[in-house]
C-alpha cells in the first residue's frame, strides 16, 4: 500500500477547487483561524504539516469526507463501506438521505464555541538588544483559536532569512517557554546581547553553537565567556 503524503494531498484538492494559496488563507481566516501563506506552502510542501484543527477545517473546505481513503490510500479496515462498490456505497448514501429526509432519525444539533485565547507576541528584531525583552513591554496581545499550539506561551515575529524555508522573513512563530533544550530542538535564545531564532547543536566534546537552517549562514559558537540563555521551544 502506498502512502500519500499530506502535502500532496492538499496540493491536488487546492488545484481541484481552483483555489490559490491566498484565497484558502482567507477562508481560513473567516472559519477563525489564521494561517500565513509561508505555512500553507510548508504544508503543501512537506515540511511542515498543520495543526489537527487547522487540518480538519481545510478538509471541510475542500469538501474532503472521507479523510482515511484520501490521505492513506485505502478503506479504513473498519469501515462498513469498504468492501462495496462505487455503486454500493451511493446506494448506502442515498438509503442514508431518505433517512434524513424522513425528519425520524434527525441527530440533535449540539453548538461548539470555538476556542479562543490572548496570547503575547513580540517583535524580534526590535528586542534583539536586550536579554530582557520578554519580561518588557515592547509586545502586542492577539487573539488566536486552536491553529496555535496548547502549549504555546507566546509568539515572537521572525526577522531575516537565516531560517528558510522552514521560517520566512516576518513569520510568526509560536514558544513554549523552557530554560533548556535537547540537542537539534529549535529555540529562541538570548546571546551576547542579542536574540535568535536557531537550532540548538551539542557537539561531541561539550560545545554548544547556534545554527540556521539556511546554509549560507555560518554556526555561532557558544563560549564559557557567552551571555547565553534559552527563551523556549519553538513548538509552531
Amino acid at each position: 500500500m502506498k502512502t500519500k503524503t499530506v502535502g500532496s494531498v492538499l496540493r491536488k484538492y487546492r488545484k481541484a477547487n481552483g483555489m490559490s494559496q491566498l484565497q484558502l488563507g482567507e477562508e481560513l481566516r473567516k472559519a477563525g483561524f489564521h494561517a500565513q501563506r509561508s505555512a500553507l506552502s510548508a504544508w503543501e510542501k512537506d515540511v511542515a504539516l498543520p495543526g489537527l484543527h487547522t487540518f480538519f477545517m481545510i478538509c471541510k473546505i475542500y469538501g474532503i469526507t472521507n479523510i482515511y481513503d484520501e490521505f492513506i490510500g485505502s478503506y479504513h479496515p473498519d469501515d462498513p463501506l469498504s468492501c462495496l462498490n462505487q455503486e454500493g456505497r451511493k446506494k448506502v448514501l442515498d438509503y442514508i438521505d431518505d433517512l434524513a429526509a424522513s425528519g425520524r432519525y434527525e441527530k440533535e444539533s449540539v453548538s461548539i464555541l470555538p476556542f479562543t485565547r490572548t496570547i503575547r507576541l513580540f517583535q524580534l528584531p526590535a528586542s534583539a538588544g536586550s536579554g530582557e525583552f520578554l519580561d518588557g513591554e515592547d509586545y502586542e496581545t492577539m487573539q488566536v483559536g486552536p491553529e496555535v499550539p496548547e502549549s504555546a506561551d507566546f509568539g515572537i515575529r521572525i526577522h531575516g532569512d537565516s531560517m528558510e524555508p522552514r521560517f520566512i522573513n516576518g513569520q510568526i512563530v509560536w514558544v513554549e517557554k523552557r530554560n533548556d533544550l535537547s540537542n537539534g530542538e529549535i529555540g529562541i535564545f538570548f546571546l551576547d546581547g542579542s536574540a535568535y531564532c536557531k537550532k540548538l547543536h551539542r557537539g561531541r566534546h561539550g560545545s554548544i553553537s547556534l545554527l540556521s537552517i539556511n546554509p549560507a549562514y555560518e554556526p555561532i559558537p557558544i563560549t564559557e565567556n557567552s551571555d547565553f540563555r534559552v527563551f523556549g521551544k519553538v513548538v509552531g
